[in-house]
């Protein structure tokens, strides 16, 4: 990077602003940095200027069109357990550790509270706004920001950050500005309409950080051979989705949505960054669905033979067409999460070799264990593309090693911070990535302010 020296009276005459912090990305992390760089000031009596820089119109606009305009704001839990359900990676749980206890799930409520933001607890733990709507998110944050006198520049794409002495000089579309710190939120490459296109991350390599490759996550995914047209929107309810190419494999338990070109819903979604990984390391990656997830395959061979015993002359496909999907351990049980998909029977009847009138008195050995390798094993077909612009998030990003975890300033690079998306990490489906989000940028905005 390229430093050239400048006195302050040439700067003036330049035209450059000069801000105390200046915080590029108006995201949830660049929202949540200034509004905590304002309060820590305030608290340590210092004057402070705070100055945020948005490519965008607005700010929030990734908020806006988040959980389908809807926002899965965080989860419920304590900080531990949110750590624990929402980040499968240890080096990411223990890095984001400081971050979520610092600026929980119950402080960022209680932020969004007091703007007059309502939220429910859904079933699954997901908080949501009671409203239903997004942008109450967004516009509480904004409120936030204008309390906390912090200066916005909209649709000003930042162009370069330099290093110029003791301070940064940073070069945006809008104007050009010195500053004693720099913040740097603006997100990863996921949803690259909304701006999220790696300028942080072309920043945070200029200034010599090491990167992990951007790759898809919470995306859906596709496979070479499309799902059946039958099959487009049908849903399993709570299975085990597998994603597997020799002895590499990942797998998750959750509803999975089969679509006109692959698969989507919470399962497919929270395994795609795994997937993405795999086809990168492997080459290629086939999927499987586990319909009795809570039953071993000896387990369900039992049941399958005392289904023989009880009903003989039932046809396994009329079984089949009634038998709860993934049901509890121990029995077939009730159908809490619904029965197999009619339009599905048909294509487990086949991958199992198996005729439509066989019943379970005449049915063979072999093909009772078929019929049990598919219920275990049922074949979703070979996985084509995990696409990074429709993942809600990306994965990659700024090695974990190379920033604080306790203030999310940089080891490289004093006095500059680094929050957000634009870190290499990724949660699970869930509002996770959003709490992330705010709380490494409220870390990032205390210590930047105090």
């Amino acid at each position: 990077m390229s430093i050239t020296e400048t006195t302050p009276k040439e700067e003036k005459a330049s035209g450059l602003q000069h801000t105390t912090i200046l915080i590029i990305g108006g995201g949830a992390a660049g929202m949540a940095a200034a509004v905590a760089a304002r309060r820590s000031a305030e608290r340590s009596g210092k004057a402070c200027s705070i100055t945020l820089l948005e490519r965008n119109p607005s700010t929030g606009t990734k908020i806006r069109i988040s959980g389908g305009g809807k926002c899965n704001v965080t989860h419920q839990g304590r900080p531990e357990e949110l750590l624990e359900k929402g980040f499968i990676r240890i080096n990411e749980q223990r890095f984001l550790r400081h971050a979520f206890y610092g600026f929980s799930n119950s402080d960022l409520l209680e932020l969004l509270h007091a703007r007059g933001v309502e939220t429910e607890v859904r079933a699954d733990g997901k908080i949501f706004p009671l409203s239903g709507d997004a942008s109450s998110v967004a516009i509480a944050f904004e409120e936030l920001l204008r309390d906390s006198s912090v200066q916005h520049c909209f649709s000003c794409r930042v162009k370069s950050v330099e290093r110029k002495d003791e301070l940064f000089l940073v070069k945006a579309s809008c104007a050009s500005f010195t500053a004693d710190i720099v913040i740097v939120a603006t997100g990863g490459v996921s949803y690259s309409q909304t701006g999220t296109i790696g300028d942080g991350l072309a920043i945070a390599r200029a200034f010599g950080h090491s990167l992990k490759d951007s790759s898809a996550a919470l995306a859906p995914v596709f496979t070479i051979k499309p799902p059946p047209a039958s099959l487009s929107g049908i849903a399993l309810r709570s299975v085990g989705v597998v994603a597997q190419v020799g002895r590499r494999n990942a797998e998750r338990r959750a509803d999975l949505l089969f679509t006109h070109r692959g698969f989507s819903g919470p399962a497919a979604l929270s395994l795609s960054r795994d997937i993405a990984e795999i086809l990168k390391e492997c080459g290629n990656c086939e999927l499987f669905a586990d319909l009795f997830p809570e039953h071993s395959p000896a387990e369900l061979e039992g049941l399958l033979l005392q289904q023989t015993r009880k009903h003989g002359a039932q046809m396994v496909r009329k079984f089949l067409q009634f038998c709860p999907i993934a049901p509890q351990h121990g029995a077939f049980g009730e159908p809490l999460n619904g029965t197999i998909p009619t339009a599905l029977v048909p294509f487990i009847m086949r991958h199992a070799a198996l005729q439509d009138d066989v019943t379970w008195s005449t049915l063979l050995k072999e093909k009772r264990q078929s019929l049990l390798r598919v219920l275990k094993r049922f074949p979703l077909g070979f996985v084509r593309d995990v696409p990074l612009n429709q993942g809600e998030v990306s994965a990659g990003g700024v090695s974990l090693g190379e920033v604080n975890p306790k203030t999310m300033q940089s080891r490289i690079v004093p006095n500059l911070y680094l929050c957000g998306e634009l870190l290499d990490y990724a949660g699970e489906i869930g509002g996770f990535n959003l709490q992330a989000a705010f709380s490494t940028g409220w870390i990032a905005g205390l210590n930047a302010g105090g």
